[in-house]
């Protein structure tokens, strides 16, 4: 087998494809039980550590995805795969809330800081929104939302901060209720070797997010979708992979709140694959390539970040199938987005 992609045939790529994504499965879920003991060494609480070290750190095969893809030119792939990514995550929330019995997730997962990671979530999500209706101005052939997202990110993660060192307000607590406690650190393994384990396990999902983009863009050439399907379908699945594992291993732990703020903090952390794409992309801004495919996906993920956010306010302790009724109803937007997008021929 040729070790250069475009040589390689469909066989070959789809082959490496389900490898890559076998691969990212495989080490997403031995992910949860480091970040959920860096959590407690570190004494960041589950919640920021979901945002920043297990957000992260599950993100990087898809950032590298999108930011491999726009530089060498493919700026529909690199934009569906991000928003995809955010999309299909927010549905792996909904599917963990199926796999926790007692109540629905957002009732038992209460947190201030996971609220305010939505809330940066939707802002973020909203300034995306708004670059392809700004002017196409470039410095350096970088556009000016760029350096606003990151901005704001660092914002919203001090924000966040702040929220669980000194809360101004705290949710009810009931018998459902999940505090964020502490494990006992002493039968934990040191903190060196806990950082050891991290830095492997994200640099193997950072060469497999590496592999996915050329076997996507033949994957696209061969199947006659277009790379916006391709990157909804395929590869925002595949690099999401690790979310929807780390989130189930996070409930299967009792750690909720890991859980929930992985995937809302993941995804707030996915907007920079844009801004870094962004700079990759050298034919001036890459939110100006965005089709209407993309931003139909960057809104209808609007509508389920909105939708979440009631669930995490209205706390509903039993829904639909024993799910919350906001579960249910992500659930069935992103069905439709799906039908909707091939309907419109990808």
């Amino acid at each position: 087998m040729s070790l250069s992609p475009d040589n390689w045939s469909v066989g070959v790529a789809v082959g490496v494809f389900c490898a890559c994504a076998l691969v990212i499965g495989v080490l997403g879920t031995r992910l949860t039980r480091v970040v959920d003991q860096l959590a407690d060494r570190l004494g960041i609480g589950e919640a920021l550590a979901g945002a920043v070290i297990l957000g992260a750190a599950t993100s990087l095969s898809g950032s590298v995805l999108s930011v491999t893809a726009a530089w060498r030119g493919h700026p529909e792939l690199a934009i569906s795969n991000a928003m995809g990514g955010i999309a299909v995550q927010t549905l792996f929330l909904a599917l963990a809330d199926l796999v926790y019995r007692r109540a629905n997730l957002e009732h038992a997962a209460a947190s201030v800081p996971n609220m305010l990671q939505n809330a940066l979530l939707i802002a973020l999500l909203s300034l995306i929104l708004f670059a392809p209706l700004s002017p196409n101005v470039t410095i350096w052939g970088v556009h000016p939302i760029t350096p606003i997202l990151f901005g704001m990110y660092i914002y919203g993660i001090w924000l966040v901060r702040n929220a669980r060192l000194e809360p101004m307000w705290r949710p009810s607590f009931t018998q459902e209720t999940r505090q964020d406690v502490p494990d006992d650190v002493n039968q934990m393994p040191p903190l060196p070797r806990l950082g050891i384990e991290f830095a492997v396990l994200t640099s193997g999902l950072a060469i497999a997010g590496f592999l996915l983009e050329p076997t996507a863009n033949k994957i696209a050439s061969a199947s006659g979708l277009s790379l916006t399907a391709v990157g909804v379908l395929f590869t925002a699945v595949s690099t999401s992979i690790p979310e929807l594992v780390t989130s189930i291993a996070a409930v299967r732990r009792g750690a909720l709140t890991l859980a929930i703020g992985g995937i809302i903090g993941g995804n707030a952390f996915d907007t920079l694959f844009m801004a870094a794409s962004d700079v990759a992309y050298r034919d001036g801004s890459i939110y100006h390539a965005m089709r209407d495919s993309s931003q139909f996906w960057v809104a209808l993920t609007l509508l389920m970040c909105g939708i979440l956010m009631m669930g995490l306010i209205r706390r509903q302790e039993q829904g639909i199938a024993r799910i919350g009724s906001e579960s249910f109803a992500i659930i069935v937007l992103y069905v439709v987005g799906v039908c909707l997008m091939l309907l419109a021929g990808g």
